[in-house]
């Protein structure tokens, strides 16, 4: 634990971790080097008023900010849809970056609301809290009209999905920046339990990295 510098309280955050998860070497040192100490827990969020008290309390330990998604590599200048293919294909680090108790449900999860068809990014349910988490992922700064969105899906799953033995379903909205005191005003403004996080991402590829590489023809050829 050389790299908790002295801090005592980081020392002891990651030996709760290490015994509750049964975290290997590498994934400790991962999360060390990630700072998920200086992380979780910090995002933006309403919980407190949203939330019964014993529920608000764990929500709140279940999110990060920023989210580190430096586990995938993608070009600079990357869309919505790439950024969740991404995200998709390495699922797995996903959900450890997610944490402990989400269970993945699906993507673009499809609602029949009324007459309309609405698609949910990604959904989720989490094992602890015992209930759904919307999770919605934007490549642009947080507007508050995101919160609207949200809360929209997180009402309809509530009415369509949830189980009579389910806590309230929370949503969380990931973007690529945002305001602090905006997103802060944002969410109190919402009687929905929402969570407003960035994330953060390193490994871009240059545009014309893509051609840079030989095709599956120009191999085959090669091989011949």
């Amino acid at each position: 634990m050389d790299k908790c510098e002295n801090n005592v309280e980081k020392a002891i955050f990651f030996i709760n971790k290490i015994i509750e998860n049964g975290w290997s070497r590498a994934v400790l040192l991962n999360f060390l080097d990630t700072n998920l100490y200086e992380r979780q827990g910090k995002a933006i969020n309403n919980f407190q008023k949203s939330l019964p008290n014993v529920q608000s309390n764990l929500a709140k330990e279940i999110t990060k900010d920023p989210y580190n998604f430096d586990f995938i590599s993608i070009r600079e200048e990357y869309n919505e849809k790439e950024l969740k293919d991404a995200l998709m294909s390495n699922i797995q680090k996903f959900l450890l970056e997610l944490g402990t108790g989400f269970a993945f449900v699906g993507r673009e999860y499809r609602l029949i609301v009324g007459e309309t068809e609405e698609f949910i990014d990604m959904l989720f349910y989490h094992i602890k809290l015992h209930c759904y988490v919307v999770i919605e992922v934007k490549v642009s700064a947080f507007k508050p009209a995101d919160i609207g969105q949200l809360g929209t899906y997180i009402t309809s799953v509530n009415h369509i999905l949830k189980a009579e033995n389910d806590t309230t379903t929370i949503g969380l909205l990931i973007c690529k920046t945002k305001d602090n005191i905006l997103a802060k005003y944002a969410t109190e403004s919402s009687k929905e339990p929402i969570g407003i996080s960035e994330y953060q991402l390193s490994k871009l590829l240059h545009d014309d990295f893509k051609g840079t590489l030989p095709s599956i023809e120009e191999i085959e050829e090669e091989l011949k």
